[in-house]
């Protein structure tokens, strides 16, 4: 249960930069969705990435463990972009509808992420 509490806490941080700078990218600067997201998606993963490692599961550095978290991101990163790209295409992209689409497509990664994270990779041995 410490598990979860501490992944939803590392996730809403991640969430607030993910969010933050994807708003800033798409409203302010005008970069178009996919390339706001994903380059949003960077930030808020990386910020996850490190958090969870030390303070959630609190396992020590690896190559391995890096790369399947990596590969785990990089199945995300589709899956949320995609799911953010098809509900702005439906939705449009006023700042309401942009905030719905990210709350699905990020929901959507979170379960994701948990699962594989806790289940496979940073697993009790």
């Amino acid at each position: 249960m410490t598990q979860v509490i501490r992944f939803g806490v590392t996730g809403g941080l991640s969430a607030i930069v993910d969010y933050g700078l994807y708003m800033f990218l798409k409203v302010v600067v005008g970069l178009p969705t996919s390339a706001a997201k994903s380059i949003s998606f960077v930030a808020g993963t990386t910020t996850a990435y490190l958090i969870n490692r030390r303070w959630t599961f609190q396992a020590p550095p690896s190559r391995a463990r890096f790369i399947a978290v990596i590969a785990l991101y990089a199945t995300t990163f589709g899956v949320q972009v995609g799911i953010n790209e098809l509900m702005v295409n439906a939705l449009g992209d006023d700042p309401v509808p942009l905030t719905v689409a990210f709350v699905v497509a990020q929901g959507t990664a979170t379960v994701i992420n948990f699962v594989v994270q806790r289940l496979v990779i940073f697993k009790i041995r």
